[in-house]
């Protein structure tokens, strides 16, 4: 099981990500695609044939 994040745009190429343990990191648009994407793939079982969408 992950951890849970919260995200918030702070300007137009910036995007604080809160954690549930109270931790914080700002990352810009390319970071956020990095992060999101290690995220999905630690979040979907391996044998999953569904797709995970994040809107």
């Amino acid at each position: 099981m992950g951890s849970g994040f919260n995200l918030n745009r702070i300007n137009p190429n910036q995007t604080q990500v809160y954690f549930e343990d109270g931790r914080f990191e700002t990352l810009t648009d390319a970071e956020l695609e990095h992060f999101l994407n290690e995220a999905v793939r630690n979040e979907t079982p391996p044998d999953s044939n569904s797709g995970t969408f994040i809107s």
